[in-house]
């Protein structure tokens, strides 16, 4: 392996934007390229565009092949960090084409991190691309991708059993990005709320493919899934850096995610975020022998997390063989200080 990995960004958005500095930290990384659909930062330096004071020589281009052909050129090795969208079907076209372009992906696109179940044609395309591409493809986050479905995964290799997995996210969303806010619901009415909840615009994803995964890990067969979703209400007034919450409106969502084999809950994932969430924790809980719970109190910064494992996870995905890839299929994403 070289060296030296290029990264291309692709999507600029609050996520994008916040990875950039974590990707520079990394002696063994250089970012050469940077992909947007926003008119407003094309022809945009980087640097600018990501807040870091200063500039970094990569202009943000709306076109992929002029922004990863030429700087991946120059290093044998070179990565795409996709941080576009939520949905598989609209990510699928953007993965293929940067596949096309000679390019491993690392995506954080949630219904990417275990698709097998829920998209098998989608997922099966972009294994044939990939496969024929000769790289690879991971998608992970911190949720789904670690805490809620891959951790616990680890967590089992002490257990002689496993009757039941259960796993808590309570997040205050005051240190989170504002676009994480808004998807949670923070700052609608009821009613906005339940207007979103109905056309699909409002929950978190990325619970039924963190079940879908340990499950699968599991050698578990989901008969089915729930995913029931509630507003949590702004008892007071709160206030994060983002936005102001009277009291009244939603300050964010409970969502409970629910596995069921042979008619038996065999997994619960409750995830909980809200402004001035009050229970912050990660906690998982692993009904078997011996019994595990495991908390991390205060929880875990999830915009920090994402960005920390999606650079981690360039690594993962260049030792990877071809194909498309979960979490709990391939060696453990860590940090290194090089390659």
């Amino acid at each position: 392996m070289s060296d030296t990995i290029a990264v291309i960004q692709v999507g600029l958005g609050a996520l994008g934007r916040r990875l950039t500095p974590f990707l520079l930290e990394r002696s063994y990384l250089r970012v050469v390229g940077a992909v947007d659909t926003d008119p407003a930062i094309i022809g945009s330096d980087l640097g600018e565009v990501c807040g870091i004071g200063r500039p970094l020589g990569v202009v943000v281009s709306g076109d992929a092949r002029a922004a990863c052909v030429p700087g991946a050129s120059s290093c044998p090795t070179a990565v795409a960090v996709h941080t576009t969208v939520s949905s598989i079907a609209v990510a699928e076209e953007q993965i293929e084409a940067l596949l096309h372009h000679g390019l491993d992906v690392v995506s954080s696109c949630e219904e990417l991190s275990f698709p097998w179940q829920s998209a098998p044609e989608i997922s099966a395309d972009i294994d044939r691309h990939a496969k024929a591409a000769g790289k690879a493809v991971l998608a992970t986050g911190v949720n789904p991708g670690f805490l809620m479905d891959y951790l616990p995964l680890v967590l089992t290799g002490i257990c002689r059993e496993v009757r039941k997995i259960t796993v808590l996210r309570c997040q205050d969303a005051r240190s989170r990005r504002l676009s994480f806010q808004q998807k949670i619901g923070a700052g609608l009415t009821l009613e906005q709320f339940a207007r979103k909840k109905a056309d699909g615009s409002l929950r978190h994803v990325g619970l039924t493919e963190s079940m879908q995964m340990i499950a699968s890990r599991l050698g578990w067969k989901l008969e089915r899934t729930e995913d029931r979703i509630e507003p949590v209400i702004a008892g007071q007034e709160q206030a994060s850096s983002e936005q102001a919450m009277p009291a009244g409106l939603v300050a964010g969502v409970y969502q409970l995610g629910l596995g069921y084999v042979a008619g038996e809950e065999k997994i619960r994932l409750e995830f909980r975020a809200s402004i001035g969430e009050p229970e912050v924790q990660d906690t998982i809980i692993v009904d078997g022998e011996p019994p595990l719970r495991f908390t991390l109190p205060g929880g875990v910064n999830g915009d920090i997390a994402t960005c920390a494992i999606l650079t981690n996870a360039i690594r993962t995905v260049v030792e990877a063989p071809p194909g498309l890839w979960t979490m709990a299929d391939l060696p453990p994403t860590t940090w290194s200080a090089g390659l």
